[in-house]
């Protein structure tokens, strides 16, 4: 049955280049994702935007969100007072490059067989013995290593999309499972990059940074919306971990 999905935004914000690098080193950051996490909760706390995607100085940060214009436009003048360098870091208000953030409402409701183009930034991996692994390196090991199996890298990132998108064996279905079919998966680009997660506060307030290397991939593809309610909450939840980091975040267009 067809239930009411909570309203759904889209924020696209223009993040000043040179403060972004001045919060960093002052924070001792040299991950992007972490410092734009940490800038985002400085302004909207509990209610921040995401999942997120930088996609570049150029075009900027886009974010989903429920908040609607007027809840946001509360929490930025909130922050204004509380925080005026994390608002002008993130290109929140008007200054000489641009008109401040822009909001508009995003879809909750798609046509049941509708097909859309998707871009997604993703992590892809598994969990194992020695914590978080790529899933293509997994892959390649359990397939007999350099010396077995040939593996494809954009084979296995595809499964993995995959799975992170349907029902699991042996786990309650989540409300976002089984939103979609893929109808195919490219491998737009790749690289391997360090994120930085830090561990709760300690006695003196200090968060210890750990530095993890992994997979940084940008996928791409045509999907078919089979459960309208579900895509909602899958948009709105994004795909795979850190997605409060800058991963995960569901880019949609018109398929061609």
């Amino acid at each position: 049955m067809s239930q009411t999905a909570t309203p759904l935004y889209l924020l696209h914000c223009q993040p000043d280049a040179r403060l972004l690098a001045t919060w960093m080193a002052r924070h001792r950051t040299h991950d992007e994702g972490e410092a734009l996490h940490g800038l985002l909760r400085a302004v909207f706390g509990t209610a921040t935007p995401q999942p997120f995607r930088y996609l570049d100085e150029a075009r900027g940060l886009l974010a989903y969100t429920p908040l609607d214009a007027q809840a946001l436009a509360a929490q930025v003048a909130k922050a204004v007072d509380a925080d005026p360098l994390a608002v002008r870091t993130l290109g929140l208000i008007t200054s000489a490059q641009h008109g401040g953030y822009r909001l508009r409402p995003y879809p909750t409701q798609w046509a049941q067989g509708q097909v859309l183009g998707f871009e997604v930034r993703v992590r892809p991996t598994v969990r194992g013995a020695k914590g978080e692994q790529d899933a293509f390196l997994h892959a390649v090991a359990q397939a007999g290593g350099k010396d077995g199996a040939p593996v494809q890298r954009e084979a296995v990132y595809a499964q993995w999309l995959h799975g992170q998108l349907g029902p699991r064996e042996g786990q309650p279905r989540q409300p976002w499972q089984g939103a979609v079919e893929l109808l195919d998966v490219q491998l737009q680009a790749f690289a391997r990059s360090p994120i930085t997660r830090r561990s709760q506060p300690g006695a003196g307030g200090e968060r210890k940074g750990r530095v993890i290397d992994g997979p940084d991939a940008t996928v791409t593809g045509r999907l078919r919306v089979t459960d309208s309610d579900a895509f909602a909450q899958l948009l709105a939840r994004g795909v795979g971990r850190h997605r409060s980091y800058g991963f995960g975040m569901l880019l949609l267009q018109r398929a061609a």
